[in-house]
């Protein structure tokens, strides 16, 4: 079976997300609470760091590094 090169930022953009989609069912089974505010911020933040990780990923390939 042939390998696969890992895809660190949608590895990392696919954890920010479950993190968060586990945030909102805890919120919302237990009496823990939080500002539904802070999302976005956090959001565009892993984002953002998800396409840093894409780029310089990408960026080692192209110079044949590993």
């Amino acid at each position: 079976m042939p390998t696969h090169r890992t895809d660190w930022g949608s590895l990392l953009a696919g954890l920010l997300f479950l993190a968060l989609g586990v945030a909102f069912v805890v919120r919302g089974s237990t009496s823990w609470d939080f500002e539904a505010l802070w999302v976005l911020p956090v959001l565009a933040l892993g984002l953002g760091i998800a396409g840093i990780v894409r780029t310089v990923s990408r960026q080692r390939e192209r110079d044949g590094e590993d």
